[in-house]
C-alpha cells in the first residue's frame, strides 16, 4: 500500500525570519568592518563592530519574544559571533598596530580568535548539556565574547579620542589583545546583565541615569566607551580577587 505524500512544511511568517535577518544583518556589518580595516579606514571599521554587537544582542531577545528560536538561528548566531567578536577585531587592531610587529603582532590576532572560538565551543557545549555556567545564571564563566571584542579594542577608542594618536606601543597593546583573550578562555566569574532587574523604587533612577550614558555616548563616544572599558575591567579584577579569597578560606 501506497505511503501517503508527506504534507508540505508550512511557511514561515516573515517575522518569525527577524531573528536571523539581525544575524545575518550583523555579519554583513562583521564582514564590513574588515574590509574597511582593510582600507585603513579604522574609525568606520570600529563603528560596523559596534553596530554588530548591538545587532547581535537584539537577535536572541527578539527569537525569544515571537517564540522564533530555532537550532538554526542558534548556530548561526554562534557562528556570527565568531566572525564578529573575535575574526574581526582580531584583524583590525592587526591592522591597525600590530603589522609593525610582523610574526609577534600575527601570532597576537592568532591567539585572541582562537580564544574566542574556544571561549564560544565552551559555551555551546554547556548549553547542549543543559548546564548553565552558573546556577543563578547571574555569572559567566570567563569574559563573554561581545565584552571581549570591546575590550580588545579599547586602545583604539583612546586613540579615536586623542586624535587618532597611537598612546601606547604596538608591544604593549600586543600583550594587552593576548590577555583579553586569555580571560575569555578563563574560570573568571563575569557579571551576566542579562538578569539584572531594576526594584520599582529605582526605575526613575535608572532612566535618568541611561539618559545621561546614551547623551555622552552621543557626544564623547570613545571617552564614553573606554569608561565603560575601564569600568568592566574593574569588575572583572574584583570578581578574580573574590574568587582567589574565597578559594583560600
Amino acid at each position: 500500500m501506497a505511503k501517503p505524500p508527506a504534507k508540505p512544511k508550512s511557511d514561515f511568517a516573515l517575522l518569525q525570519l527577524l531573528p536571523n535577518m539581525l544575524t545575518i544583518a550583523a555579519i554583513i556589518a562583521g564582514l564590513t568592518a574588515i574590509r574597511y580595516g582593510v582600507q585603513g579606514n579604522y574609525l568606520f571599521a570600529v563603528q560596523l563592530i559596534l553596530v554588530a554587537g548591538v545587532l547581535d544582542g537584539m537577535d536572541g531577545r527578539v527569537a525569544r519574544i515571537l517564540g522564533a528560536d530555532s537550532k538554526m538561528g542558534a548556530e548561526l548566531d554562534s557562528l556570527a559571533d565568531f566572525l564578529n567578536f573575535g575574526v574581526a577585531p582580531a584583524l583590525i587592531v592587526y591592522f591597525w598596530a600590530l603589522q609593525e610587529l610582523r610574526g609577534i603582532g600575527w601570532i597576537a590576532a592568532l591567539v585572541f580568535a582562537v580564544c574566542c572560538v574556544v571561549r564560544l565551543a565552551r559555551f555551546n557545549v554547556a548549553g547542549k548539556s543543559e548546564e548553565t555556567e552558573d546556577s543563578s545564571g547571574e555569572y559567566f564563566v570567563g569574559v563573554p565574547a561581545p565584552a571581549g571584542a570591546l575590550l580588545a579594542m579599547l586602545p583604539m577608542y583612546l586613540s579615536f579620542a586623542f586624535d587618532d594618536a597611537q598612546l601606547l606601543p604596538s608591544v604593549i597593546i600586543a600583550g594587552y589583545v593576548v590577555v583579553i583573550g586569555l580571560l575569555m578562555i578563563s574560570h573568571i566569574p563575569t557579571w551576566s546583565f542579562k538578569t539584572t532587574r531594576v526594584s520599582r523604587a529605582n526605575v526613575k533612577y535608572f532612566l535618568v541615569a541611561f539618559a545621561f550614558v546614551a547623551a555622552a555616548v552621543w557626544i564623547y563616544a570613545w571617552i564614553t566607551l573606554a569608561v565603560f572599558c575601564f569600568a568592566y575591567v574593574a569588575m572583572v579584577l574584583r570578581a578574580w580577587f573574590t574568587s582567589k579569597k574565597s578559594l583560600r578560606i
